[in-house]
């Protein structure tokens, strides 16, 4: 039993021993039973009991309760178990002291066996936590009370707290005793489950509300959900609710008992409560169990206080670049200062202190490299970046490794040579360049060039760099109007969206062209001349020879032929209202695009909705339900067959890029589809199940986004490192033919490439580690750019200094997109071991290596890493690495390539959502900030159910949705300010934007929406959820990353089994033992 992980759920204290008896003997090596606990006042009539688990630390403080919500910081066994509860009133309690009986136990996970078995012993060779152990049933007795606790900040202060409650629950020590038999003659009882629900006959005890309409699970089991009592979680205040309840998606009751099938109840509290295991068979009771501390999951290290404090950081002043360490979180709203160093909103290191040998690296278990967003958008309040002409001879560059000139580049004689800072070579300055130094060696003219201050510059390319004539962006929206795209309103949405992007907001660049394409078994191409009144549509049937047949009028200036696209568009959802063809010929479309591209590049955006099955590029049916969850599923992640990739190949090479837009309603092997938007730098959208009238406005602000931001085509990037080191591997949406250059059809401000660098030999202690990103492109009116950013940090011997100078989100966002390029050739589950066990070896080197002289029991995080336990359990709960079948295949490729392409800020969204609470909006929240242009937004709720205010309402977002969440007691003067209604009965569910009243509310929520909401998809649709009322409640507690669900453990849980796996490593090497329980 000394291997046992740390558990959950508050344990039963002991029987009390006969009057007059003596205190059994300890053990050797026992600890000695604690003190008794001081006498308690009997309870009034009617008044509430204090809480369990009772923190010295946080006695005195004074502070309340609010309604709904759990004490800050309170010790998450804040109620008495409900079990206990219910024999209250049918036995007499103990004698006084009598739960000091029993000593400590080592700690032990009690499970409910299944109906018909008994409880099974441990059995060799397995972890205590992957094992069945069988539960126990206590001799009736009163619940005990400890004083109430009282609150603290809530979110993660520091590791004093977390460390105290984890150096108390004797993880894995050696040298624990085992725990004694029951005492001789104590009863037998039936064990009981983990967690106890009241049947439809037991008036129940004051709760959360539960949550109706959904039929209780077995395989659901997540805590903390209305309906459920469970210890370490606070009960909110507000009305019981009686009658028929079940648990809310996600709740995971345990195992169905043999009452399972009667409904849950609540009355009213204070009820008299049945004997505990009543009208239940009786089973034999199971070795008795001290009590077990817990973790208090207030206290865990969260986003949302790790974030709030850089913010407050970073709020005070600028950051200057030149300070090249302590750089702001991605998530964090900041003004930088180009100061030598390129803004990290461009390029992001995993850490800032590079180890200087390999050996120092492998020791750290960190991932080295960087995530690049070349084009990313600065801020309002920052500097645009300088354009730099050198004219007909182009910028200054090292003559052996080809640097572009940059501010760490090292002038000497007198100004006459240069040492490049890359590769130390010493190069000569040309005659117009030449310049005097001053006494330390700088150029007079240093601030008059940007190119020698500032850390991204753009430089005019030459005609060297210029492979065609750089010509405008060319746009060709392409419209599946096949019989599924006109039955879900496909073609209206698609036609509106098109009309909005070209003719709303800023619209296209100057310049841009526009044509537009529609298809089913055929092609159908259009005239949009601006002589013309009317399109004229010419249709191409001979798939198999794709032709263009339009030589002018293809093409056109947006603005010149408005008249036309609009009346097209306008027209297209009637002229295949009776379209009854079910096959759309993607393939063919792809080669007409390439052809009527060629030479010219440009974007293509498809909108298709089933699998292609006709015509070129036809593909089959592929997907096995039997292949699903195992190693064999791996196969369908790869294309079906080369058409699409090599076409993709092609469109590089005339620089076209493509964006896809599926609107499955079954399979649509998204895998080999993908290779379009993958090769060629575009991105992936799905929206699988598409309703016009649901979905329109999400596609709608997914398009506009995708053409009004920064584009650049035909564009090569190329990553320039120091000596000693390189750049082993890029991941991301791009096509290389070498190990070096990226080729890229089209790059936008959002897209991210990855890089993982590797050690060629021992880098210089003493010196700058220094980096180069070289970007030439074509920008959206035709210019010909290179975009140089330089990069220079510290190296370093010591490993505390490359702990302390790590990013913890940029090397996530690398280790995300490392393991979905491991999809391809290794299973899932070894993925999500190796992701696991890379989370235990880097916070295992931080133990060994910078805390070697704290306690074994102790839970140690470093302050630059505390948030990758729960970034890497978000990661093993993503449908990209998730286990179980009921993923599906093509929203599984879906979210690796999400995960592949999204920078680092996004990133962030993705692992842990915002949950903003909007029901209690006070003074400034909500409103406009004159200073910083920014919303003010209240604290951020945590993403648990039992943080969650039956009585509140909350806006949710975090992969690109809005999710408005309503409690089942939300006051109905907020329903009626912000969304016109009086109940929750009247709320429109199928509404997919937030109504804009004339109330204040109504105003504060619509902003907070837009401020919150990712920028690539802008103010999308919104989705209502109310509490135990809607069924795709399911998807949002998925969001709840801290609970139990998509297979995996709550957040506490799985910190605790980090913790284990770290004891075991830090202590002498024993008996190999299994690690992880998840699938």
């Amino acid at each position: 039993m000394s291997n046992m992980p740390p558990q959950m759920g508050a344990g039963r204290p002991p029987p009390p021993p006969p009057p007059g008896a003596s205190r059994p003997p300890m053990a050797s090596g026992q600890r000695p039973p604690p003190p008794p606990p001081p006498s308690q006042p009997p309870l009034q009539p009617g008044s509430q009991p204090p809480a369990q688990g009772w923190n010295p630390a946080l006695a005195g403080t004074g502070a309340v309760q609010h309604p709904g919500f759990p004490p800050q910081g309170a010790s998450p066994q804040y109620r008495p178990v409900p079990q206990q509860q219910q024999q209250q009133q049918q036995y007499p309690p103990p004698p006084p002291g009598a739960h000091n009986q029993m000593p400590a136990q080592p700690l032990q996970r009690p499970m409910a066996p299944t109906q018909g078995q008994s409880p099974q012993p441990l059995q060799q060779g397995m972890p205590a936590y992957q094992q069945q152990q069988p539960a126990q049933q206590l001799p009736p007795q009163r619940p005990m009370y400890a004083q109430p606790p009282t609150s603290q900040p809530q979110g993660y202060s520091g590791v004093a707290g977390l460390t105290q409650q984890m150096g108390g629950m004797s993880m894995g020590q050696p040298g624990m005793a085992a725990s004694p038999p029951p005492p001789p003659g104590s009863q037998a009882q039936k064990p009981r489950t983990r967690r106890v629900y009241p049947t439809a006959a037991s008036p129940p005890a004051s709760g959360p509300p539960a949550a109706s309409g959904y039929p209780p699970t077995s395989d659901m089991q997540a805590p903390g959900y209305p309906g459920t009592c469970v210890p370490g979680y606070p009960s909110p205040a507000g009305a019981p609710i009686t009658g028929p309840q079940t648990f809310v998606p996600g709740a995971q009751a345990p195992a169905p008992m043999p009452n399972a099938g009667a409904a849950y109840a609540r009355g009213p509290a204070g009820a008299p409560q049945p004997p505990a295991g009543a009208g239940q068979p009786q089973m034999p009771a199971a070795p008795y169990e001290p009590p077990k501390p817990r973790i208090d999951p207030g206290q865990m290290p969260t986003p949302i206080s790790v974030h709030t404090h850089d913010q407050e950081t970073h709020d005070q002043q600028p950051y200057s670049t030149a300070l090249k360490t302590n750089v702001p979180m991605a998530s964090t709203n900041f003004t930088a200062i180009d100061d030598g160093n390129s803004n990290p909103r461009f390029v992001r290191l995993t850490m800032y202190s590079v180890p200087h040998t390999e050996e120092l690296l492998k020791a750290s278990h960190m991932p080295l490299g960087m995530i690049v967003q070349p084009l990313a958008e600065l801020a309002a309040t920052e500097e645009p970046i300088k354009l730099i002409d050198f004219g007909d001879e182009g910028p200054i560059r090292c003559l052996r490794c080809k640097t572009y000139i940059n501010p760490y580049m090292v002038f000497i004689n007198g100004g006459k040579h240069f040492v490049c800072n890359i590769c130390r070579h010493e190069n000569d300055v040309p005659d117009d360049y030449f310049c005097n130094l001053d006494m330390v060696g700088r150029r007079l003219d240093r601030e008059a060039r940007p190119e020698l201050h500032n850390g991204t510059v753009e430089f005019v390319a030459t005609k060297d760099f210029v492979a065609r004539e750089p010509q405008p962006v060319s746009f060709v929206f392409a419209i599946d109007v096949t019989w599924n795209a006109v039955q879900n309103g496909l073609v209206a949405q698609a036609a509106a969206a098109i009309k909005d992007a070209l003719y709303s907001g800023p619209g296209l660049p100057a310049g841009a062209k526009v044509a537009i394409i529609t298809y089913d078994r055929s092609a159908h191409f259009y005239s949009l001349s601006a002589s013309l009144d009317q399109a004229q549509m010419m249709v191409v049937p001979d798939i198999h020879d794709m032709f263009v047949p339009i030589n002018e009028g293809f093409a056109v200036d947006p603005q010149e032929s408005r008249h036309v696209i609009e009346g097209l568009l306008d027209a297209l959802p009637s002229m295949f209202a009776q379209n009854r063809t079910a096959e759309p010929v993607l393939g063919a479309v792809v080669q007409a695009a390439h052809e009527a591209l060629r030479g010219r590049g440009g974007k293509l955006f498809v909108f298709q909705t089933a699998l292609p099955t006709f015509g070129p590029g036809s593909l089959k049916q592929r997907d096995d339900p039997k292949l699903h969850n195992t190693d064999k599923e791996r196969s369908l992640y790869e294309p079906q067959d080369s058409f699409y990739h090599d076409w993709a190949v092609k469109l590089v090479e005339e620089g076209v890029c493509c964006s896809l837009y599926t609107f499955p309603a079954a399979y649509m092997d998204l895998a080999t589809l993908s290779q379009l938007s993958t090769v060629t730098g575009g991105e992936l959208y799905t929206y699988p199940g598409f309703d016009g009238s649901r979905d329109g406005s999400r596609l709608a602000a997914d398009l506009r986004a995708d053409v009004e931001r920064a584009y650049g085509a035909n564009a090569v990037l190329r990553i320039r490192t120091s000596d000693g080191l390189r750049v082993d591997e890029h991941f991301g949406n791009l096509f290389m033919r070498n190990h070096v250059d990226v080729e890229l059809a089209g790059v936008t401000s959002d897209s991210a490439i990855g890089a993982l660098l590797q050690y060629d030999g021992r880098l210089d202690e003493k010196q700058d580690v220094y980096f180069q990103v070289a970007l030439l492109y074509t920008t959206s009116d035709g210019q010909r750019r290179i975009r140089v950013h330089n990069l220079a940090v510290p190296c370093t011997t010591l490993i505390g200094a490359m702990f302390r100078n790590a990013e913890v989100d940029a090397s996530m966002n690398l280790i995300a997109k490392v393991a979905v390029a491991e999809a391809l050739t290794t299973p899932l589950k070894s993925i999500r071991e190796k992701l696991s066990d890379r989370c235990v070896q880097i916070l295992t080197a931080y133990r060994r290596n910078c805390a070697s002289g704290s306690s074994p029991g102790q839970l140690i995080l470093p302050e630059a890493y505390k948030l990758s336990p729960l970034y890497t359990l978000s990661l093993l709960k993503s449908p990209a690495i998730r286990g179980g079948a009921d993923v599906p295949i093509d929203q599984r490729i879906y979210h690796m390539g999400l995960l592949r392409q999204l920078s680092v800020r996004k990133t962030v969204d993705y692992f842990y959502p915002t949950i903003v609470p909007v029901h209690a909006l006070a003074g400034q929240q909500g409103e406009l900030n004159e200073q910083t242009g920014l919303v003010e937004l209240p604290q951020f709720a945590r993403a648990s159910y039992a943080m969650l205010d039956p009585a509140g309402a909350y806006l949710l977002t975090g992969d690109g949705s809005l999710i408005l969440w309503l409690g089942r007691q939300v006051p109905a003067q907020f329903l009626q300010d912000a969304l016109g209604v009086s109940s929750l009965e009247q709320v429109d569910i199928k509404q997919r934007a937030l109504p804009e009243l004339d109330t204040a509310l109504s105003r504060k929520l619509l902003a907070i929406a837009r401020q919150i909401l990712p920028t690539r998809v802008g103010f999308a649709s919104v989705q209502i959820i109310r509490q135990g009322m809607d069924q795709v409640e399911v998807q949002f507690a998925s969001k709840l990353i801290e609970d139990r669900n998509s297979d995996n453990m709550t957040y506490v849980d799985y910190v605790c089994a980090v913790h284990r796996q770290i004891q075991v490593e830090v202590r002498p090497k024993g008996p190999v033992e299994p690690k992880w329980s998840y699938n």
